[in-house]
């Protein structure tokens, strides 16, 4: 069976964090496993608190998967501070952990931050460069990049400008772009742009939407897939997963983890 390790924060909630990525491995067939970075009161609501694990354990955890189960690829989310930021990035290093998937998570779905803004630049210097996939958002992106992205030839050429940081792929995520009937996605390896196009869904249940389309990211790369395709899939499977949402709570409710599967809410 092929393995994924989530290294990402816990939703209490369910809906996102590495609750959304185990759901996401197992929706795709493979193994899930996880290093808790930091612990979070979340409901759909918003965050009520958080509890951050400390680097040294964050690095015992992944220590524990990597000497013996071992894993096909790897994804990023919540990672809190800079600290924890290079501990993870160490880590990747020391244990060669392959297909690296980076969501670099900021923010919360109704707008609390997860992740200290001195961290932010930690993310751009150490972890992006030791990635396969990195997945930012449109704030994300202007974020790493220090301007506004409003086009989309602003979004093409932020994907070249952060593929410059050593990563291989980039997808710079188009959800939030206004002035687009469709959702687009653009992908960029180095040398092509693909734009990845679906429906735009009119609901507010899209908590964990990032995590989860990493997640499918790095578990089409455990499977053997080559990026892109990978991408690709992640993109299907993200777009299902908000059209069959689930509105659970009084907020952003979360997607279906369980769309394309046997098994149903």
């Amino acid at each position: 069976m092929k393995k994924a390790l989530t290294i990402a924060g816990s939703d209490s909630g369910g809906g996102a964090g590495i609750q959304a990525d185990l759901k996401t491995f197992m929706a795709f067939g493979v193994y899930g496993m996880s290093a808790i970075t930091a612990l979070t009161a979340q409901n759909t609501i918003g965050v009520q608190g958080v509890y951050e694990v400390s680097p040294d354990f964050i690095r015992k955890q992944i220590k524990s998967i990597m000497s013996d189960i071992g894993t096909d690829a790897a994804k990023t989310g919540m990672l809190a501070n800079s600290e924890i930021v290079v501990a993870v990035a160490d880590a990747i290093r020391e244990f060669s952990i392959p297909n690296v998937v980076i969501d670099p998570v900021m923010v919360a779905k109704g707008g609390d931050p997860l992740l200290a803004e001195a961290a932010r630049v930690t993310i751009r210097e150490k972890l992006i460069p030791l990635a396969t996939v990195v997945t930012p958002n449109l704030y994300e992106a202007e974020v790493l990049l220090n301007r506004k992205i409003t086009t989309l030839d602003e979004m093409k050429q932020a994907a070249m400008d952060l593929r410059e940081t050593g990563c291989r792929w980039i997808v710079v995520k188009g959800g939030h772009l206004a002035g687009e009937p469709d959702a687009v996605d653009v992908v960029y390896d180095g040398q092509d742009f693909t734009l990845l196009r679906s429906e735009r869904f009119n609901t507010k249940n899209t908590h964990g939407t990032g995590c989860t389309f990493s997640s499918a990211i790095a578990a089409g790369l455990a499977k053997g897939y080559m990026p892109l395709n990978a991408i690709k899939s992640a993109k299907q499977y993200i777009s299902a997963a908000i059209r069959e949402n689930v509105p659970l709570g009084h907020g952003h409710g979360p997607t279906n983890h369980f769309v394309g599967t046997s098994t149903t809410w």
